[in-house]
């Protein structure tokens, strides 16, 4: 019987004396034999199972990788979302190859040494359990009021742990954030989180309008309160009555603009443009900016009264470099959605690109990360997406004149890349990089890395 608490692994091998090695060899995983193609078939309908190591010499024709690749084509069919690592003799690196060019994982030359296969089994599991979990977040309801908020890091938890928190109430919440880390996702979350969430949510953001019709835009103006006033217009704040205005970029507010948005917030009056009448109104406030409000203060440029107004509470989103794991996560969400939304099919990412993904520091955050993704569902020519799709072969940087430093920048560079392909197994590396594990060992305390493991 089943151990509910053991992962699921499917060994698919004809070599008798290779399946008895290998079904011991896996600690913590439930393992499942097959010695041809149908068996491997049979159990992967009988049991969902997240990783698979598929010899490609199966019979009726074990000399030959035809039937291994047919084995393969059907499993993905089947479940494609498997991670499937082929293992081949060591003079068959081209049907590795042709495997991993069909949508397999990763490969693995016998002979085995089944603590490196163990790790790549790890390794391939990891993935399959961050993919599954980003799944799950993308068919979460719409509903949800946290719908849209993809991450499963420390820091992106806590926020969220602070948005279910605050949601509920009417605090006046600041979202500070570099641009593109999703403030207004969180605005909308925060809304859908209070009792205002069947009321309108306004939106305005003071960086998109030009500072002369600003003051219009938030409190409305009278007819003939100015040129081209033919009719009485009510303002964003007005028109969000009864619910939440979000008011995006608020760093950016003109200075004698802040000085009547500080009395709104005060007093919950308006005056429109040529109006003599204060006008009450019920409305939650949430502010977001990218700017630092604190030397803001300094320069003179925001006032210290509004700040303390506007920021009852305050949500801190984490640029998406220091959001450990969400990278990947995030790029198979976008993956997914713009897959579906192009009528296209991937078998997710190359090694390679998920290394571009998460070494990359990701200056323009959530929304670079969505554009390079979306770029490459509509470039992409195979059926996994490569850097060079994403966009990473054409990137330049500055080149140091100092050949030692240049030097070593691109050894820190190389080493890191093939430590993120690999798991930071130093064996595989090592290997990936023509060298031996103690020179690697050497380099990266000559260059002053963090061990594997510490990264």
């Amino acid at each position: 019987m089943a151990d509910k608490n053991l992962k699921p692994l499917l060994i698919v091998e004809d070599n008798p004396g290779l399946q008895k090695q290998l079904k011991w060899s896996f600690d913590g995983y439930q393992v499942h034999v097959a010695g041809d193609r149908a068996s491997a078939i049979k159990l992967l309908k009988q049991y969902q199972i997240p990783v698979v190591t598929l010899d490609l010499g199966l019979p009726p024709d074990p000399a030959n990788a035809s039937e291994g690749l047919a084995a393969l084509d059907e499993i993905l069919q089947l479940a494609p979302h498997t991670k499937v690592i082929v293992v081949t003799g060591n003079d068959d690196r081209q049907n590795a190859l042709e495997a991993i060019s069909l949508g397999a994982y990763d490969f693995y030359q016998k002979p085995i040494e089944p603590e490196i296969l163990g790790l790549i089994v790890d390794r391939a599991y990891s993935l399959y359990e961050l993919e599954e979990e980003n799944r799950r977040m993308a068919a979460r309801d719409k509903s949800s009021p946290l719908a849209g908020i993809i991450g499963s890091s420390a820091q992106m938890l806590e926020a969220c742990r602070l948005v279910e928190k605050v949601g509920p109430s009417e605090a006046t919440t600041l979202v500070l954030g570099e641009s593109g880390t999703g403030k207004e996702l969180i605005a909308q979350a925060l809304h859908r989180l209070s009792p205002r969430k069947n009321k309108p949510l306004v939106a305005l953001n003071c960086a998109a309008i030009p500072d002369n019709l600003l003051e219009s835009e938030l409190f409305g103006y009278e007819k003939g309160a100015f040129t081209g006033a033919v009719s009485q217009s009510k303002g964003r704040i007005e028109t969000a009555g009864g619910g939440t205005f979000f008011l995006d970029e608020i760093g950016d507010m003109p200075l004698p603009l802040q000085a009547k948005m500080l009395r709104f917030l005060q007093e919950r009056v308006i005056e429109r443009i040529g109006g003599r009448t204060t006008i009450e109104v019920d409305v939650r406030i949430i502010c977001a900016t990218h700017r630092d409000l604190q030397q803001a203060i300094k320069e003179g440029t925001f006032r210290e009264d509004l700040y303390f107004r506007i920021s009852e509470i305050i949500i801190e989103i984490p640029p998406l470099r220091e959001r450990e794991g969400d990278r990947v996560l995030l790029a198979q969400h976008f993956l997914n959605s713009f897959s579906y939304k192009n009528g296209r099919s991937f078998r997710g990412f190359t090694n390679q690109a998920r290394a571009e993904i998460d070494s990359y520091p990701w200056p323009g955050n959530v929304r670079e990360l969505e554009n390079k993704v979306k770029r490459a569902v509509v470039l992409a020519e195979g059926n996994r997406i490569t850097g060079a799709d994403l966009g990473f072969a054409e990137a330049t940087e500055s080149q140091s004149l100092d050949l030692r430093e240049a030097r070593e920048q691109v050894e820190r560079q190389l080493i890191q890349r093939a430590l993120s392909i690999y798991g930071n197994n130093v064996s595989h590396a090592a290997e990936a990089l023509g060298i031996s594990r103690p020179s690697l060992y050497s380099l990266i305390k000559k260059l002053d890395m963090p061990e594997p493991g510490k990264l």
